[in-house]
């Protein structure tokens, strides 16, 4: 049995964005830029595509999408794109639980002179509002907060912290690479500035991503040349991964009305069916909280120290993928700089890991995936207690 429970690092390209992938590889293949039939046959597919995503965040004018590479280009475009606006240093505004595109290009910007602050969130990882109201100063020109937290699935009050950065005047930016095609996003009446999403996380296809613009905002390209996505990412489009991208944003449109509720019933069975583990704590919000997503960490009374990634590689033996943490950082044997914001303690820290589910999960993944994942403790943990039930069936015979 294989179950894939890491829809949050990546998921499986759907049949129809490959389909759309071959048609351009094999019929639309000219450079968008070209003004010949081969050429405006694949503008026309990149416009289709930067429709369709326009669309999956009710984003009215299509021009304000800019394709990228990926949601860590969208983030850097945000960040310094803004950045480069102002003749010498100002200061921006940043969580402590952001993604480390933000992160990294945050303290990037304060080697060259840039004040950042960085707010902190409570045990659930959400921020209060008053924190970035008393942060704001009045050379603040960007405030940049994460949506959906993608280690422990904290949604933050985006409207909230989006209407107090913009009542200062500051530009207010978001990456939302979690939440697009989860949740709604409505960038008509959220007050967001700019917005980042990414191909991957929505079934299509991975090196693709955007940054929605709002047409009143203004910000400098990160690269120049040809002048490609109205000046704003130069260099010829990758129309193939671009159209699997756009038809990913159309299905996952139209798809939200049922698989978000699906994706909350699955998740909350998970959580039920883990309640009663000892010593695995659920971490997160648990009512302002990313569909698909389930985070625990580990903190043994016994002192028995078991990591995260020793469950990752114990749950990968017996056919089943999940993640420590962020998988950006699964590599690394560290605490979790994300539970260490949220106040855990070191070895709560190392033992974080997160289940995520997606279009391809069914209830059965869930109740088999707990059922291993309780043996695996069993095992390792020397005074974790036996319940009968677990020795019915096992997932070493």
């Amino acid at each position: 049995m294989q179950i894939y429970l890491d829809y949050s690092a990546t998921t499986p390209t759907r049949p129809e964005a490959i389909a759309a992938m071959q048609a351009v590889l094999t019929q639309q293949w000219g450079n968008p830029s070209s003004l010949h039939e081969w050429g405006q046959r694949a503008a026309i597919v990149l416009e289709q595509a930067r429709v369709q995503v326009a669309d999956l965040i009710n984003a009215t004018h299509p021009e304000s999408i800019i394709f990228t590479a990926g949601g860590t280009e969208a983030d850097n475009l945000a960040i310094i794109g803004v950045a480069r606006l102002s003749a010498v240093p100002q200061h921006i505004i940043i969580s402590n639980v952001e993604h480390s595109a933000i992160a990294e290009t945050a303290r990037m910007l304060e080697m060259w002179g840039w004040e950042v602050t960085t707010l902190g969130v409570d045990s659930q990882g959400r921020i209060n509002p008053l924190d970035l109201k008393a942060a704001l100063r009045h050379n603040t020109v960007l405030v940049s907060i994460i949506y959906g937290q993608s280690e422990v699935g904290t949604i933050q009050p985006i409207s909230e912290l989006g209407n107090i950065a913009r009542s200062h005047g500051a530009i207010f930016h978001t990456d939302a690479v979690q939440v697009a095609g989860r949740l709604p996003i409505d960038v008509q009446t959220l007050p967001v500035d700019l917005l980042s999403i990414s191909s991957h996380k929505i079934y299509g296809p991975q090196g693709a991503g955007a940054l929605y613009i709002r047409p009143s905002v203004k910000i400098m390209p990160l690269l120049t040349g040809g002048g490609q996505e109205i000046g704003m990412r130069s260099g010829t489009q990758a129309v193939p991964i671009i159209a699997g991208f756009g038809v990913a944003a159309e299905l996952a449109a139209k798809e939200l009305a049922t698989e978000t509720p699906r994706l909350i019933d699955l998740r909350d069975r998970l959580f039920a069916l883990l309640a009663d583990v000892p010593g695995l704590i659920p971490t997160g919000d648990r009512i302002h909280r990313l569909p698909h997503h389930a985070s625990f960490c580990l903190e043994y009374a016994d002192g028995q120290k078991l990591s995260g990634k020793t469950l990752v590689r114990q749950l990968n033996l017996a056919g089943i993928g999940i993640s420590a943490g962020a998988a950006c950082h699964s590599g690394k044997l560290s605490p979790s700089p994300i539970l260490l914001a949220m106040g855990y303690s070191q070895k709560a820290a190392l033992g974080g890991i997160r289940i995520t589910l997606g279009r391809y999960t069914t209830a059965a993944d869930i109740d088999w995936t707990a059922m291993v994942l309780k043996q695996i403790l069993q095992r390792l943990t020397p005074n974790y207690p036996i319940h009968e039930n677990l020795t019915q069936y096992s997932y070493l015979t």
